[in-house]
């Protein structure tokens, strides 16, 4: 029975399991688009367009969905118009890779050509293949402030952090190179589980939403900063 137990906890997405967590709504089959219609994607869960990376603002940038796949897109990702068969074959307003999907009508992209940059991993996609993943808080120098978000160890790149604002985001703000760090625990201070990642002088202090959760991340740390890419062997002998 603990060994059932153990492999159900396991086998449930590690997001879902985080604290007020809110995940995205499964995708459409490309088969699919314009003939069902899709569950949108939160506003609260992206940060910036789905489709051009661009942040949002209240002002010059604001949300918009794309009534083929769901999307959260910014005003020039969403200005294009195709008819939906779920809707009566009315022409709703969707995003520059639907309309393309949908018309067949090509269009020339001004980004067209540029070459995926090191941050522009999706959250969700690096989640999925992650050797771990959470929300967590990285503190500011003085220790009083910070950013909370989306934080992720890929399984592809088992040896950089990456930080998202939130956790559907399709470009990550920042990451921090793992290798050659040291892992330090933080005597737990007005409630807060704290740790830090320290090499050369540079310091990051995190906080985590629970002593386990801390315990995962820096275990997760120590092995990227040690170099092990492989997954946790300890992991793998449940698994089997």
């Amino acid at each position: 029975q603990d060994a059932i137990d153990k492999k159900e906890k396991r086998s449930e997405t590690f997001k879902t399991a985080v604290h007020g967590l809110e995940t995205a709504p499964p995708a459409l089959k490309t088969e699919e688009l314009g003939r069902r219609a899709p569950q949108w994607v939160r506003d609260n869960l992206v940060t910036m367009c789905m489709r051009c990376k661009e942040p949002f603002n209240a002002i010059v940038r604001r949300r918009h969905h794309c009534r083929a796949c769901g999307y959260v897109v910014c005003a020039r990702c969403s200005d294009y118009k195709a008819e939906l068969q779920y809707d009566g074959n009315h022409l709703n307003r969707v995003c520059l890779e639907c309309y393309v999907f949908l018309t067949g009508h090509m269009v020339l992209k001004d980004r067209e050509g540029k070459h995926k940059g090191i941050l522009e991993k999706g959250a969700a996609e690096v989640s999925g293949r992650s050797l771990f993943c959470s929300s967590l808080q990285l503190l500011d120098k003085n220790g009083k402030g910070g950013t909370r978000g989306w934080f992720v160890i890929p399984q592809d790149d088992p040896l950089v952090l990456y930080i998202y604002a939130a956790p559907q985001d399709v470009r990550a703000h920042t990451s921090i190179p793992l290798l050659g760090y040291q892992v330090r625990d933080l005597a737990q201070g007005d409630s807060r589980h704290l740790f830090q990642l320290a090499q050369s002088g540079q310091v990051y202090t995190f906080v985590a939403d629970s002593e386990e959760l801390k315990r995962r991340w820096m275990r997760a740390m120590a092995r990227s900063a040690a170099g092990i890419t492989h997954p946790d062997e300890e992991e793998e002998e449940e698994e089997e």
